[in-house]
């Protein structure tokens, strides 16, 4: 089931972010996150365990997909396809005309979701990401 984020799910989704990112945000930034009102946590959570979650900021019409993250013991059961179809559909309901994000030049699991569900490249951010210094994809879809 995907929900958006309680706060007690903001631990779980701590530790989720802590084990899905060499770069991770802080439980802090976490918790002020749940404050944010233009941004949106969405968690998915099965059994009673939080798997996997996303985040996204909505202004004037467009989105921005700041992170999305499953467990690594639960990748590759199509868990982030479920939360990119809640993704659409929530953009779709708040009026959104186009999704863009970043995405590791290196992390071709997520260029493949992402085509999957039609974004394409538009451009490239040099040294965007560090630990390690890596390049950003620019995506973007249209079509939501």
């Amino acid at each position: 089931m995907v929900h958006e984020m309680r706060p007690e799910d903001v631990l779980k989704v701590s530790e989720t972010e802590q084990a899905c990112f060499s770069d991770p945000w802080s439980l802090e930034t976490i918790k002020e996150g749940i404050e944010n009102p233009f941004d949106t946590w969405l968690v998915l959570e099965e059994d009673g365990a939080v798997k996997g979650y996303c985040v996204f900021r909505i202004i004037a019409g467009e989105a921005e997909l700041f992170r999305i993250a499953i467990l690594p013991e639960y990748r590759g059961g199509g868990l982030a396809k479920k939360l990119m179809e809640r993704l659409a559909e929530y953009s779709k309901e708040k009026a959104v005309i186009s999704i863009f994000l970043e995405v590791r030049e290196s992390n071709k699991t997520a260029i493949n979701l992402y085509k999957s569900y039609g974004f394409e490249q538009e451009g490239i951010r040099k040294n965007y990401y560090q630990n390690p210094s890596e390049n950003a994809v620019i995506m973007r879809n249209n079509l939501i």
